[in-house]
């Protein structure tokens, strides 16, 4: 052979083998992609702009702006490729909250994101487990009856180890609130209050006092069976204990709740938008909007005035989570 034929056969091997080393890291690369598939991401969005008066001792809680929250919060997420599931008013029973909070916590696993938004009324009842150092269990007023702080919890605990939870609550939902909250008659649903008026709060519980004192001891039951005990999710905490922290710290799923308002303020109802969600869209500019979780809350409530200061609240090991872009997957 002479070397003018080796240096072309030598081309030939080499170009071959290129071909086929390139054949190799793409199918290695496709192995690699169907192996990680992107995060996936559902949503829940609740929207009540009234509820109904028979379980609530004939209060309707009136409200303008909820139901559009809902719908906005779901064209955000939808944006972000998260599948999300709208509830308004009349649709936002306990029975169908529940299902679809169960339903999400199958689904998802490690590095999955869940996006829950409640819009609407606060309300309280009495702690009947003397869990809570002010007597009294923070609610989100859905349509037929109200969530209870602490169920909420335990229902976001049942999410796997790793899952991103995200909440966003536009509502006043602290005892202190609903004592001392001021409604604002204006003729507007601008400075209307989404607190539960607390006569009619302490109404609808001893009525259905049964009702509710028996989800409060079928949940202390299920902690004592734990050993733990339940901190508020819902509330505005401004400090957790060192036996609390330590139960944080063992909670599943990484959670970040940043609610409308702090434990002694209100939460305002609008024309379109609440006020917190009002905020919380002028930040978020369609997308636009760049910085890490931190950096979301502190600009909404740059964008709200004094008397209404969102709060950010973390639970699980969410160090990670707060750094990354809001909505992403």
């Amino acid at each position: 052979m002479t070397p003018a034929t080796r240096s072309t056969t030598a081309k030939r091997a080499a170009k071959k083998t290129t071909k086929v080393a390139k054949k190799v890291a793409k199918k290695v690369a496709k192995t690699v992609t169907a192996k990680t598939p992107r995060a996936k991401g559902r949503s829940l969005h609740l929207g009540l702009n009234y509820v109904d008066p028979v379980h609530y001792d004939g209060w309707d809680g009136e409200l303008n702006a909820c139901e559009q929250d809902a719908h906005d919060m779901q064209a955000i997420c939808t944006a972000n490729g998260i599948k999300p599931v709208v509830l308004l008013t009349k649709q936002a029973t306990r029975a169908a909250v529940l299902k679809q909070l169960r339903s999400a916590a199958k689904a998802l696993a490690s590095g999955d994101i869940f996006v829950l938004t409640y819009s609407g009324h606060g309300g309280q009842i009495d702690d009947t487990t003397g869990e809570e150092d002010d007597g009294i269990d923070e609610t989100w007023c859905l349509y037929d009856a109200e969530l209870i702080d602490d169920e909420l919890y335990v229902e976001l605990g049942k999410f796997a180890k790793g899952v991103r939870v995200l909440v966003l609550s536009d509502s006043c939902h602290s005892g202190t609130v609903t004592r001392a909250a001021r409604t604002v008659a204006t003729g507007t649903a601008k400075g209307r209050s989404r607190a539960m008026p607390p006569d009619v709060a302490k109404r609808v519980y001893e009525k259905h006092r049964d009702f509710y004192n028996g989800i409060q001891e079928g949940i202390a039951t299920l902690t004592r069976r734990r050993g733990t005990t339940e901190p508020e999710i819902m509330p505005s905490a401004l400090g957790l204990s060192p036996q609390t922290r330590a139960i944080v710290r063992r909670y599943n799923p990484a959670v970040i709740l940043i609610s409308g308002c702090m434990d002694n303020q209100t939460s305002r109802d609008g024309d379109v938008n609440g006020a917190f969600t009002t905020s919380l869209l002028s930040v978020w500019q369609g997308g636009a909007f760049m910085g890490d979780y931190p950096k979301f809350h502190a600009a909404i409530k740059a964008g709200l005035p004094r008397d209404q200061t969102p709060n950010l609240f973390v639970l699980g090991a969410a160090a990670k989570f707060l750094g990354q872009k809001p909505f992403s997957r």
